[in-house]
């Protein structure tokens, strides 16, 4: 298997760190599910998955604000509730892996090292998503975006998970799709990496985020030379 064939432990740090939704997870199904469910509450019809996709790296808000356009951004805490109400519900119900993980995370234990997930989704919820996936074992730590005082953007979520698995920050690398995930990176000293494959607004640049690497599949994770620049 190439994973393993092509891949030591010297190619990947010490510690992998994963944004979850639009990294690891597409879990953009199960947050249109929700919204639709919403709408159909307020007698409006389905919303399109395009049309929420390039949201879901945003948050509970940012989406719900998409689904509800005339809200003009106004959306109430009382939304936001129901919102992860609804969306506890429809958890793991249609959301899949991103082609590539299960080998990616398979290489990364076969050489030794370990990873984890630092998400701004609710810990409860995000820990709610490893049993169905067979990851209460194999993630080495989870940090949600409620876990500690702060979240990404700030670099503390990052430096926290460095901290609880006894590593450096520089023998950590954390991956994910939104800039957000790559200014918490740049501001804990962490090398970073871009996940092309996860959810972007049209206006996003990643090319412009300052990441040490720009990625397009989760395949391209097990090049060694892509490893090897980021040492």
């Amino acid at each position: 298997m190439r994973a393993q064939a092509g891949m030591s432990a010297v190619l990947f740090p010490k510690v992998v760190l994963f944004d979850l939704d639009g990294t690891l997870l597409d879990s953009a199904p199960d947050m249109l599910a929700t919204v639709n469910h919403m709408r159909a509450a307020r007698g409006h019809g389905p919303m399109a998955l395009e049309a929420l996709r390039p949201h879901v790296s945003k948050g509970s808000r940012a989406m719900s604000a998409a689904a509800f356009p005339e809200l003009g951004g106004e959306v109430s805490p009382d939304m936001i509730r129901e919102f992860l109400e609804v969306y506890a519900q429809m958890l793991g119900r249609h959301s899949v892996l991103f082609e590539g993980v299960p080998a990616l995370l398979d290489a990364i234990e076969a050489a030794g090292s370990r990873w984890g997930i630092v998400t701004n989704k609710p810990e409860y919820l995000a820990r709610q998503v490893l049993p169905g996936l067979g990851w209460e074992e194999r993630c080495a730590i989870l940090i949600g975006g409620d876990t500690l005082p702060q979240r990404k953007p700030h670099p503390l979520p990052l430096l926290h998970a460095a901290a609880g698995l006894g590593v450096e920050v520089g023998d950590c690398a954390y991956i994910g799709d939104d800039q957000r995930d790559i200014d918490a990176a740049r501001a804990a000293g962490m090398p970073s990496v871009v996940a092309l494959w996860g959810y972007r607004l049209p206006g996003d640049d990643p090319q412009a985020w300052g990441a040490d690497a720009l990625v397009e599949a989760v395949h391209d994770l097990l090049e060694p030379a892509l490893w090897g620049a980021l040492r």
